[in-house]
């Protein structure tokens, strides 16, 4: 498609292609409109994609986002998508030493084994009992909660009465997690496991009085109805690679290459300007639906931005010849490695951790997890890797915003990545980087991105892979009927910083296709 080729109007254009654009390409198309998405890059898909990162090495990652938890299987249906998600049987392991010897804490292979695993950690059935009883409210919570996530926004009220649990509503939303977890968990690891799904990629402290952390929490605990991290199958490019395919077999344009820089609205029709390497273009639309940040979208439209968003992780991705061995032999590798492997993820590290990131200092021991793909779904591996053993990992860091890295990117990635490194190194028998593979040029296969990386690469605003601080899943007066709306009446918000965004999910994207159908053509 030319830049100097006339353009009809379209009933929507959509900038950005990541996974929520092509969402609400799809379901506008097949609803019969006409949608044309924009996309800056020479590839849809956004942050998640699949690439492979090491030269010459048949391995295909997952290299921004990496498990699936949020994507509503309406979704998938509705859009006819052929893809699919693969469940993990071992939830996550947390090594540990106590007393000089390695040990640590597997949850899941069944309910016998969990207990335990629980039991042999912290020698008797309390803690084990606790955690059944706090997962069994939040799963209740996320069975009511999370049906409403593709639905107009509940109010407040309506949200809680749905809920029906005052325990549950005041342990969630009203109260620091905090709280919870030092309430019901006397054992330090079991309280930082609980506590890690309330951190990732949101810089707080378990007591944080604005309850981001509650917020992270909530979203991590109802995906699905379950709160279950699934594997996606042939990685995440197979998620976006099958979405851009919907859309384009039910009519949508997707033009890559095309960068947004300006949207000029009236409320009732808008244009987009938009910059190629041949030179700009104009699409005029019915509606726009902007899948970038809340920052993009309003230097698009000369709005008043609004406040800076920061990230504070650390994204790892390695390829293996094998998986190494573990101090604590009482655990197979493959399935320590298949759930989440927690490293330096104590209750009281955690907190450390914080607080030195909090003063501007690298944490001394970097929180992190790390999973491998490879055992669920070899399919990202070429038939050659296969056979010989290869594995990937993947590692999620916290606790490191992206202020930490503005005086050396560089250098200070290397010198976390050193320091992350040396945690994991801990709890294993052999060193990691005897295990590390070589690409064709003799270099080991190993990528880290900082929050300055992401910005750069993805336009994520400081890094934060959510955009913004994630909202709770109601309506207050900022928000409109189904969280997506702007100071615009023709103007949606389909990313990760609308209302319920965050996370592979779709459920911007959805939810802004069902903005446009509900306000018909006019």
């Amino acid at each position: 498609m030319s830049p100097h080729e006339p353009h009809p109007a379209y009933d929507a254009v959509i900038v950005g292609g990541g996974h929520n654009g092509l969402v609400a390409a799809g379901y506008l198309a097949r609803a019969g409109r006409s949608v044309l998405v924009l996309e800056r890059l020479d590839h849809t898909g956004g942050a998640a994609v699949s690439t492979r990162p090491f030269a010459g090495v048949d391995a295909r990652l997952s290299r921004y986002s990496y498990l699936v938890s949020l994507l509503p299987e309406k979704i998938v249906q509705d859009l006819g998508l052929r893809f699919r998600v693969q469940g993990r049987t071992i939830s996550s392991y947390t090594p540990v030493e106590r007393d000089g010897r390695p040990t640590g804490l597997l949850v899941g292979g069944g309910e016998e084994r969990t207990r335990d695993a629980f039991a042999r950690l912290t020698g008797g059935e309390r803690e084990y009992a606790a955690w059944r009883r706090f997962y069994g409210m939040t799963g209740e919570v996320a069975r009511r909660i999370f049906p409403t996530l593709t639905e107009p926004l509940p109010s407040r009220d309506e949200l809680r009465r749905r809920i029906d649990d005052d325990e549950a509503w005041r342990v969630l939303f009203e109260e620091p997690i905090g709280v919870a977890v030092e309430e019901r968990f006397a054992d330090d690891l079991v309280r930082g496991v609980v506590l890690t799904d309330a951190l990732i990629g949101t810089f707080a402290d378990a007591h944080d009085p604005s309850l981001k952390q509650n917020r992270c929490f909530l979203y991590h605990v109802i995906g699905g109805g379950t709160g279950a991290w699934d594997v996606p199958v042939g990685g995440m490019g197979a998620l976006t690679d099958a979405l851009a395919a919907a859309a384009r077999d039910a009519g949508a344009v997707i033009a890559t290459g095309h960068e947004a820089v300006r949207i000029a609205t009236d409320g009732r029709t808008a244009e987009v300007t938009y910059r190629t390497a041949e030179g700009e273009g104009v699409a005029s639309a019915r509606h726009v639906l902007v899948n970038a940040s809340p920052q993009a979208l309003a230097e698009l439209t000369e709005d008043t931005p609004p406040g800076p968003a920061e990230g504070a992780q650390l994204k790892v991705n390695m390829l293996l010849t094998r998986l190494p061995r573990l101090r604590d032999t009482a655990v197979d590798p493959r399935e320590a490695f298949a759930g989440t492997f927690h490293i330096a993820e104590g209750y009281r590290q955690l907190a450390a951790a914080h607080a030195q990131a909090a003063a501007g200092e690298l944490p001394t021991a970097p929180p992190s997890e790390i999973y491998c793909h490879s055992l669920t779904d070899p399919s990202i591996l070429g038939a050659d890797l296969v056979e010989r053993g290869y594995q990937t990992l993947t590692l999620f860091g916290l606790h490191t915003p992206a202020r930490l890295f503005e005086r050396d990117n560089d250098a200070v990635r290397e010198e976390l990545l050193k320091a992350t490194l040396a945690q994991f190194d801990a709890h294993l028998a052999e060193p990691l980087a005897d295990c590390l593979a070589l690409d064709a040029d003799g270099r080991p296969c190993i990528e880290a991105r900082t929050p300055l990386d992401l910005e750069r690469d993805l336009g994520l605003p400081g890094g934060n892979i959510f955009h913004r601080d994630l909202s709770w899943p109601y309506a207050d007066e900022s928000t409109g009927r189904w969280g997506v709306e702007t100071p615009h009446a023709n103007v949606l918000l389909c990313g990760a910083g609308a209302v319920r965004g965050g996370g592979v999910s779709g459920v911007p994207g959805h939810n802004a296709a069902m903005a446009v159908l509900e306000a018909g053509q006019g």
